[in-house]
């Protein structure tokens, strides 16, 4: 039996479910960490939730553009989410975001599925360069990137406003040589 590219020690990336819409309904509910995600929307239903979910589960994905479930190895529950955005096909350049579930921090999930997900875009759709924003209040995801091998390239001051207060956001980036460099 060959083992999957989606899958590491901890993790395997998959499509969205319709029956996951619980767990990330459940996690939408830490505010501070949909914060570092990116903003704090007002509350969604349930009901929108489930709806929502189970539409895009029927949807087809793109090939450098998509959302992934990043789900535990060893029972396939939601941890957290990845996704690609911000592709750019001349350059060959993406950014992406991850996102994990509070329950789950510091268990290196979001470690392996960013790997994961670089040898794919690198490796499988020829991409060049991964690009990541984070911001200056997010120092798991700031220590993270770090150690991941990212090169930190910028930093916009006072970028971002949530919760009272005014945050910078550090770029960073990864080119396909320091990724195999580095993984290979």
């Amino acid at each position: 039996m060959t083992a999957s590219f989606w899958v590491g020690e901890r993790v395997r990336l998959r499509a969205r479910e319709p029956e996951d819409w619980e767990a990330f309904f459940g996690y939408d509910q830490d505010s501070d960490a949909v914060r570092n995600g990116w903003r704090l929307p007002p509350p969604h239903s349930a009901a929108w939730t489930k709806k929502e979910f189970a539409e895009q589960a029927e949807m087809g994905l793109d090939l450098d553009e998509f959302f992934l479930v990043i789900a535990a190895k060893h029972d396939d529950a939601p941890v957290g989410s990845i996704n690609t955005h911000a592709v750019d096909r001349v350059h060959g350049t993406f950014s992406y975001g991850i996102s994990i579930g509070t329950p789950h921090h510091r268990r290196g999930y979001a470690g392996e599925a960013i790997v994961l997900l670089l040898r794919y875009m690198f490796h499988e759709r020829r991409f060049q360069k991964a690009e990541a924003t984070v911001y200056s209040s997010n120092h798991a995801s700031l220590e993270l990137h770090r150690r991941l091998g990212f090169v930190e390239e910028g930093r916009r001051r006072r970028s971002r406003y949530a919760n009272g207060r005014y945050d910078d956001e550090f770029l960073f980036g990864m080119t396909v040589e320091e990724y195999t460099e580095r993984y290979a």
